[in-house]
């Protein structure tokens, strides 16, 4: 367990105070983010996408994905961005890991579908069809069931468009009851407090979004803004990052420490780099006890087993409360 020691919140010692020794249990996991472009700008983003960034993960470093998810351990293929969508080849990397069998997540705002590519202008109305013909399993952001909150945190018009796009991939199964065309929800609070009850919010959101679009989905995930990059400089500008951070602090829950989601899954980003996850990973966070280089192109299953995690701050932010993971909370109460 590596903690650098000069955090002022101290979350390696709090771990230690509760008796949690946390050290990785697999790599069932590959979460890569292919790019930083997206057609969105929101301000709880901790990647700091945008149409104006231009970051793209290269054919070398796909290669060497691809050659690390071969391992029999290795289950899933996480794909995030920005919008991973708008990556030029993000359709074939789709289908390369779904031909090894490998189950493939696709981090999925909604709107990317109806709006143009940012670089080249073209439609990307057939992804809902090209999701279906892949079998991929989606997850999906609507912070609310409501425009107002939805469109304060993401942008004007973004609710309607989220709406329109869960209707077309409704159309072709995804998230209708016992289909296995896997949809879910990600919600994120539109300020600085904590998710609700996750349960709860996903009965509010089925019933709203069911009676008034006759939207369908499968699960709700609720996740904690993480206090970095552009949520952490919209806390400062406001004068609550303080308050924020002790909210975080003072819902320490170690249950929901046993399950964070560094204990199971690398993080790639476009260059190639591994962290212990994408909030690591944003910020520059490398690796931390490992003898070998710690890229893609010298992946190892075992060795990355014997990594020390690395611990912040901002670690709080998957701890508090039901905990937060990119499956959602990761304990009860």
């Amino acid at each position: 367990m590596a903690d650098d020691g000069d955090d002022k919140y101290q979350f390696g010692q709090r771990l230690r105070q509760s008796n949690l020794e946390m050290t990785p249990r697999s790599v069932a996991t590959l979460q890569i983010q292919l790019t930083k472009l997206c057609n969105q700008a929101c301000t709880h983003c901790h990647v700091d996408s945008s149409p104006r960034r231009r970051e793209m993960m290269s054919d070398e470093v796909l290669e060497a994905v691809l050659k690390a998810l071969d391992h029999p351990k290795v289950t899933t293929l996480d794909i995030t961005g920005g919008a991973p969508e708008l990556h030029p080849k993000f359709r074939e990397l789709v289908h390369k890991a779904r031909a090894m069998e490998k189950k493939v997540l696709v981090r999925h705002n909604l709107t990317v579908t109806l709006d143009p590519h940012p670089l080249t202008g073209e439609s990307l109305l057939d992804l809902p069809d090209f999701f279906d013909r892949e079998g991929v399993e989606l997850v999906s952001s609507l912070p609310f069931y409501e425009t107002y909150f939805t469109d304060k945190q993401r942008g004007d018009g973004v609710f309607q468009k989220s709406i329109k796009s869960l209707q077309l991939l409704n159309e072709r199964g995804f998230g209708r009851s016992g289909s296995q065309k896997y949809l879910n929800l990600v919600y994120n609070p539109a300020g600085a407090f904590l998710p609700g009850d996750q349960k709860s919010l996903e009965q509010d959101f089925k019933r709203v979004l069911y009676s008034q679009f006759g939207i369908e989905f499968h699960a709700l995930y609720a996740l904690t803004n993480m206090p970095i990059h552009r949520f952490k400089f919209q806390l400062k500008k406001k004068g609550n990052y303080e308050e924020y951070m002790e909210k975080l602090v003072s819902a320490f829950n170690p249950k929901a420490a046993l399950s964070v989601m560094c204990r199971d899954l690398i993080s790639v980003d476009y260059r190639g780099e591994l962290y212990d996850c994408d909030f690591h990973q944003v910020l520059d966070l490398p690796l931390a006890g490992l003898k070998s280089p710690r890229t893609i192109f010298s992946f190892s299953y075992d060795d990355l087993l014997t990594r020390s995690i690395v611990f912040k701050d901002h670690c709080y932010g998957c701890t508090a409360g039901s905990g937060s993971s990119c499956g959602g909370a990761t304990a009860e109460g």
